[in-house]
């Protein structure tokens, strides 16, 4: 933010012996005449250092333009404070909610590995239920690759254990009845 002290290139508490020395300084660098070929610019410049002087180097000026701008700064302080803050929040309100639908996804896809669906159906249920189709098929992967290295570590002990006695197996589900029962929960 350019201030009248920047403009003259002194600091705030300068006294008036610098802002005087300063002045010269920029009246003679920005003055129209040595600048030629950008007399325009030169001249938009020197006015600004004339107006900064005029101010600062009157003493009830000064303070008034003192009381002004530290007042304005603080209320643009606070401004952006808050708007920093309300930024914060709302970015975490959506790493909330993210985080809720990758959970809820994540839970979804276990219950179907669970119930021996493989990583296709895994895939499409959780592309039925509005999951991204990169994040579904990462979670599909995942929960997939999970449920296979549970299961080979319970495969073993299985093996130790007699068959039932009972040797009608049920039809495995159609790919259809698959999808249905997982898009509608219904059994």
């Amino acid at each position: 933010m350019t201030t009248l002290y920047t403009t003259l290139g002194v600091q705030p508490d300068a006294t008036l012996d610098e802002i005087k020395r300063a002045y010269r300084r920029a009246a003679m660098k920005w003055h129209p005449d040595r600048n030629p070929g950008r007399e325009d610019e030169a001249h938009a410049v020197f006015q600004q250092v004339r107006d900064a002087y005029s101010i600062l180097s009157d003493a009830e000026q000064r303070q008034v333009y003192d009381d002004v701008f530290e007042r304005e700064m603080r209320r643009w302080e606070a401004e952006h404070a808050a708007e920093a803050a309300r930024e914060a929040e709302a970015q975490e309100a959506a790493r909330r909610v993210a985080q809720e639908h990758y959970e809820k996804m994540v839970a979804i896809a276990m219950r179907f590995a669970e119930d021996g669906h493989g990583r296709d159906v895994l895939f499409g249920v959780l592309l039925g239920r509005d999951c991204e189709t990169e994040l579904a098929g990462r979670i599909a992967d995942s929960v997939w690759a999970l449920h296979q290295s549970r299961k080979a570590e319970v495969a073993p002990d299985a093996a130790a254990q007699p068959e039932p006695d009972d040797t009608r197996a049920e039809a495995p589900p159609s790919a259809f009845e698959t999808f249905w029962h997982g898009l509608f929960r219904f059994r």
